[in-house]
């Protein structure tokens, strides 16, 4: 391929999103002819059977990953996905709370991540809600927090929320524990796998197991109206 192409590739595969072809052409200082003529070498190149494909559309260009491998993608990316869900719905409900209103790209700035799923997540679940829109360049639209999040957290009011670096500090070690959690409750179902029916633990076994793990696993009074179950459904 030519060094434009490989160029290109490069700028989508770290872009992860759809990037306007005009706006590759003037950063590159070449025609918008020449940038379609590398993405048609690039289509080519991954071909219709690759486990990637170049996607065009409104006069953008993005790779994703090929449809036809959808479902193994899935199986092997959304539980990764699901384990990371709590922690990032915790720091962007936390952050809203007590920063409202505030912006997507404010809240993005605070966490250092990109908040899209988990602000969809939370309007979904009608824990927070468009408030209006910022008088900065573009409008962005503001976010604050709903009265079915006061309801969810058992609070009267925004005044009886806790501190709010004791609250992230709360998040952080909370899931630290639950890592372990996770990690010894797996060494447990391996050995009990490992072991022959005779020697295996019984069902009321089992469940004490289950308990002696989460004992000392806490979550902040605040963050205890909020469980997975609420969220991995909306994915």
């Amino acid at each position: 391929m030519e060094p434009l192409t490989h160029t290109i590739e490069a700028i989508l595969f770290a872009s992860g999103k759809g990037v306007p072809i005009a706006d590759i052409a003037e950063k590159l200082n070449v025609t918008e002819g020449e940038v379609k003529k590398s993405l048609k070498e690039l289509k080519e190149h991954y071909g219709e059977d690759g486990g990637i494909v170049l996607l065009e559309f409104n006069k953008k260009a993005q790779l994703g990953s090929n449809p036809k491998y959808k479902e193994s993608v899935a199986a092997v990316l959304n539980p990764i996905r699901e384990k990371e869900l709590t922690r990032t719905i915790l720091e962007t409900v936390a952050i809203i709370a007590y920063k409202q209103p505030i912006t997507r790209t404010e809240i993005e700035l605070l966490r250092g991540l990109n908040s899209d799923y988990a602000v969809n997540v939370l309007l979904d679940l009608k824990l927070i809600y468009p408030c209006g829109r910022k008088d900065a360049v573009g409008r962005p639209v503001l976010f604050a927090t709903t009265d079915e999040f006061l309801k969810r957290f058992k609070l009267h009011s925004l005044e009886d929320l806790p501190d709010y670096n004791e609250l992230m500090a709360a998040i952080t070690r909370t899931e630290e524990e639950h890592d372990t959690y996770l990690y010894a409750r797996d060494e447990l179902q391996e050995d009990a796998s490992a072991q022959t029916a005779s020697a295996q633990e019984t069902p009321a076994q089992e469940q004490k197991s289950e308990q002696d793990l989460n004992e000392g696993y806490e979550i902040p009074d605040f963050l205890k109206g909020l469980d997975d179950a609420d969220i991995v459904k909306i994915g």
